[in-house]
């Protein structure tokens, strides 16, 4: 299927990615503040994360299974609905245990939409043009990553639990989803167990494994040192308000999306292997270099860098992972992909509290390296392109 800007499905399909980052996002400028109003320790704080992506790895992998059997948006309305209430009704409660409930069922909804924004792109899409819808909606998602820590910064201003609002926007989206949205359905009527023997043959391939631990990688390092310890870093060596990390983030974001809007044209010189190459290395050097500024606003050339890699690793990754199962498993093949992916965003904050009670703030992202080190030999090992083209 060919793409158009004008296309209802790909305008949805840009709408329910927004929803992927909200949920975290949004809330990344007031997670100090929040801390400090629940009477949190700051080496806690990330719980408000963790409990929000604890429900993805249980779930992520039925959210898959059910897709590929019962249809798409049979799985995406009622997550957007729990997504949505869930959240909303975090800005309503000063309990901190209740907050971390809400988070968790809120968590519940978000699990399948991470999984299906990027298995309706494989549906729709194929080959290159794949590529292209997937460095569009890193963009997009990029997007929201700068415009949901900005609001959540402007919304902080006037108190923590106003960010949490956001959310009740995805209710609408799945009325128009409801709606509108057209897309292809498995129509496999293979037994359940044949479908499962023929699903863990493909996520169990050295190719699969690769790609699953270039994604536990990427988000070790997103959702660790990144989304948890800048705000940190922000708040208490530079005393900067809830706005201003909010549009560090931004500066995040636009890189990220500049990076990631291109990934058609610079495929045409750079093979995936090598994108996924330079991605691990802009990893390093950001870590490297993020506790070395003095003045808040040099935090931008880290982050930046930072983005540049998201903007080549993800989508890359996500187009290499859609294409190596059909439509009638490639829910599940990306499902497996999100319950890595949420190991990664609950695993990592409480992984960087260590460096940062025994070592300070600089420690978290030297160890980070490590990380961005393990990603790089994983990528010199990526499977060539035409053994993803499915």
């Amino acid at each position: 299927m060919r793409y158009s800007f004008k296309d209802k499905n790909l305008l949805l399909l840009f709408g329910i990615t927004l929803f992927v980052v909200m949920g975290v996002s949004s809330i990344l400028p007031v997670l100090p503040s929040a801390g400090r109003s629940l009477q949190i320790p700051m080496s806690e704080i990330g719980l408000l994360l963790t409990s929000f992506t604890l429900p993805g790895i249980f779930l992520t992998p039925l959210a898959g299974l059910l897709a590929d059997r019962y249809g798409r948006k049979t799985v995406l309305i009622p997550s957007l609905t729990i997504f949505g209430l869930a959240g909303f009704a975090c800005a309503f409660t000063t309990d901190f245990q209740t907050i971390l409930c809400l988070r968790a069922l809120q968590g519940v909804g978000a699990a399948p939409i991470s999984v299906l924004y990027t298995t309706i792109t494989g549906d729709l899409y194929s080959g290159k043009e794949r590529l292209k819808i997937m460095g569009y909606n890193a963009s997009v998602l990029s997007m929201g990553t700068a415009i949901f820590p900005f609001i959540g910064g402007m919304l902080g201003e006037l108190g923590w639990q106003y960010p949490f609002m956001l959310p009740i926007l995805a209710l609408p989206l799945a009325a128009l989803c409801v709606l509108y949205l057209d897309i292809p359905n498995p129509t496999s009527q293979e037994s359940i167990s044949s479908y499962v023997r023929k699903t863990v043959q493909i996520i169990s391939s050295k190719n699969a494994l690769i790609l699953f631990g270039m994604t536990l990688c990427t988000f070790i390092i997103l959702y660790g040192p990144i989304i948890t310890y800048v705000p940190i870093l922000s708040d208490t060596v530079f005393k900067v308000s809830p706005s201003r990390i909010g549009f560090l983030f931004a500066i995040s974001s636009l890189f990220t999306g500049v990076a990631a809007s291109q990934l058609g044209r610079v495929r045409k010189y750079l093979s995936v292997r090598t994108m996924l190459c330079l991605a691990a290395l802009f990893f390093i050097a950001a870590m490297a270099t993020m506790p070395i500024p003095t003045f808040f606003w040099l935090l931008a050339l880290p982050v930046g860098c930072f983005g540049m890699g998201q903007g080549l690793s993800f989508p890359n990754l996500a187009a290499k992972l859609t294409g190596i199962a059909s439509i009638e498993k490639r829910g599940a093949v990306m499902a497996v992909n999100g319950s890595v992916l949420r190991i990664a965003q609950t695993i990592s904050p409480p992984l960087f509290s260590i460096p940062f009670i025994y070592g300070g703030i600089s420690a978290v992202f030297y160890t980070a390296i490590l990380v961005c080190v393990g990603m790089f030999l994983l990528a010199l090992n990526c499977p060539p392109d035409d053994q993803t083209e499915n």
